[in-house]
């Protein structure tokens, strides 16, 4: 796959059929329109493409209303990469791009180029404050000679899959139905720090998280995966304060049963794939303890059961 800046992909997507969007997430219902690009442009023998946004529109316009992402870049490269599209290109979006009238973008990014199809999501919008609809997209492609296909919403369990509702699905703790709408498990990225030391005073150690995703679920205990150098290992993780230790302040820390070795300072993944229970104020470390051995039970039971 070609990773391309705005500027250079004009000889590369001449021809093409090419889907717009900001894919955060690049979830079920964006997969469905790539997977629907990869078969036409299959089908007529051009490149299929991908032409999305960096950073997103809204950090850069709105930024108080910025969603928290679900994918950084590099993991959006790499997840376009897997689906099987031919060119990714990422236009780098500024308030001057952000300024562009629909008419504008449509005539510079698409037409100039060559584009022979554009397929977008059914609330795609473009251009200067959005004006850019899609039956706006049509008349365009109609006079200037390339074919737009919208592609109706993909519904799941009755309602749409967007990014805004798994991002609702995350916040609230349901990281198994935000993986449903995904295709995969949520995961939230990082560097291993010190902690307190406290989890391995009890016999449970913990590699501490110093994050890096924007966008962490409710605070809970959850069982995972920690991706470390490349190797999965079975975890128990705890996101939240430390009430029974009078600690409130929020951290992300990982138990991972049988491992040893220092993992300090290194990258760590954390694929969630259940939430356990909520966080709890025990009344003594020996409760505590009782619970923490029950969670890593239960934790390991869920991964196990999950890779047969």
């Amino acid at each position: 796959m070609k990773v391309l800046k705005k500027g250079s992909a004009g000889r590369y997507i001449r021809g093409s059929v090419l889907t717009l969007g900001n894919f955060d997430g690049l979830h079920l219902g964006h997969r469905k329109i790539i997977d629907r690009v990869i078969r036409r442009s299959r089908s007529l023998g051009v490149p299929a493409v991908v032409y999305t946004f960096d950073p997103h529109p809204l950090k850069v316009v709105a930024p108080a209303k910025s969603p928290p992402l679900l994918l950084d870049i590099k993991d959006k490269i790499r997840l376009m990469e897997a689906s099987g599209v031919d060119c990714l290109v990422l236009a780098r979006f500024t308030k001057g791009f952000a300024a562009k009238h629909p008419r504008a973008f449509v005539e510079e990014e698409l037409h100039a180029n060559g584009v022979r199809e554009v397929w977008v999501g059914h609330d795609f919008s473009f251009g200067r404050g959005r004006t850019g609809t899609v039956e706006y997209l049509r008349e365009l492609g109609a006079e200037l000679g390339f074919r737009v296909v919208v592609v109706p919403a993909y519904m799941r369990s009755g309602a749409v899959v967007s990014s805004s509702r798994i991002r609702e699905l995350i916040r609230d703790g349901d990281v198994k139905g935000a993986s449903a709408l995904l295709g995969r498990h949520y995961s939230i990225k990082g560097r291993v720090v010190k902690g307190r030391g406290v989890g391995g005073g009890i016999g449970y150690p913990t590699a501490n998280l110093s994050v890096t995703s924007e966008l962490i679920p409710a605070d809970g205990v959850y069982a995972g995966f920690a991706v470390v150098d490349g190797t999965a290992h079975q975890a128990a993780i705890n996101i939240g304060p430390s009430p029974t230790f009078g600690v409130g302040a929020r951290r992300i820390e990982a138990h991972l049963p049988g491992f040893s070795g220092n993992i300090y300072g290194k990258k760590m993944e954390i694929d969630l794939v259940a939430r356990l229970r909520g966080v709890i104020a025990f009344q003594s470390k020996e409760a505590l303890i009782r619970r923490i051995e029950r969670d890593v039970r239960r934790s390991r039971a869920i991964l196990n059961k999950g890779m047969k």
